[in-house]
């Protein structure tokens, strides 16, 4: 990584963390930090599991405890069995919670036009336009692709709301029954592998490699959900699909896919998928592609 990237980044992190007032014991004026105030605001009128609560956050464990007491003890959280399965415990706010809550965002909304007041009107289009974009590029940066077994919670997630979006895109529905076989034994070393992406803990993509003879692999299940869209995921998860392919001694990389997915296509003829003639009987199948990768 070079130096000057990093200094830059260093920098941006220095003057946001000021500008905003994150260095002090008092968060917009009140008496309480940074941390609180956020968990406070995260948890919402509707309250909140735990567990969900440390996704969206990446925090680890003791420390949100150690946040979620410190509001307990100001009388603006309760954390309780949740109703519908006591192992799971639940942050709710209470009526002087709620009542922080809504103060934190009408000091949140003065803070954010304090900052934009002293600019032109177009420094002020200029700053939100870099916002939004830094925004969808940290985004991008905390997508985390590993490994793991298609049996897995998270994998199996993914893989339904891979299924379920294929039936309402393509026009005569999806059956994976129908479909050419990724099954988990398919999708697992030594026969296969499957990727899994996740943002704040919950699934944001998928995709797998079926190993086939001849130094030949398949892609499969392909598949990055809506709100993780424009970061760059699915290029991201392919690049990953081709190293470990090739890693394994693939130099054919083939896969087929529907014209309704014309994100994917695009995608993939990008990437130096070149269109060629049929090489399975794939019933929902359109368009074949193979890209041969560097030896």
């Amino acid at each position: 990584m070079r130096r000057d990237m990093i200094n830059q980044v260093r920098r941006f992190n220095r003057t946001v963390t000021q500008r905003i007032g994150a260095l002090g014991d008092a968060f917009l004026a009140r008496d309480r930090p940074l941390g609180q105030a956020r968990v406070l605001w995260e948890i919402g009128s509707h309250g909140s599991d735990i567990k969900a609560l440390r996704s969206r956050l990446d925090l680890d464990s003791g420390y949100l405890s150690r946040l979620l007491r410190a509001l307990e003890g100001d009388g603006l959280v309760v954390v309780e069995p949740n109703g519908a399965d006591a192992r799971v415990r639940t942050a709710r706010l209470t009526r002087h919670g709620l009542a922080e809550r809504a103060e934190l965002d009408r000091r949140s909304d003065e803070a954010a036009a304090g900052i934009l007041e002293p600019l032109s009107a177009r420094q002020r289009e200029r700053l939100v336009t870099a916002m939004a974009e830094v925004e969808r590029l940290l985004a991008a940066s905390a997508v985390r692709v590993t490994g793991c077994d298609p049996r897995h919670p998270d994998a199996r997630r993914a893989v339904r709301a891979y299924v379920t979006e294929l039936a309402d895109r393509f026009e005569a529905g999806f059956d994976p029954a129908l479909s050419i076989s990724a099954t988990d034994d398919e999708m697992s070393p030594p026969a296969g592998l499957f990727l899994l992406a996740t943002l704040h803990g919950e699934p944001a993509g998928c995709g797998a490699l079926k190993f086939r003879p001849g130094a030949r692999a398949e892609i499969k299940r392909m598949w990055v959900a809506p709100e993780a869209r424009g970061l760059g995921l699915g290029r991201r998860l392919l690049t990953e699909l081709e190293a470990r392919a090739a890693a394994r001694g693939g130099r054919t990389l083939r896969l087929e896919t529907n014209r309704a997915l014309t994100e994917a296509i695009s995608l993939y003829r990008s990437a130096g998928y070149r269109e060629v003639a049929a090489f399975n009987d794939e019933p929902y199948a359109d368009h074949w592609f193979e890209k041969m990768l560097p030896a």
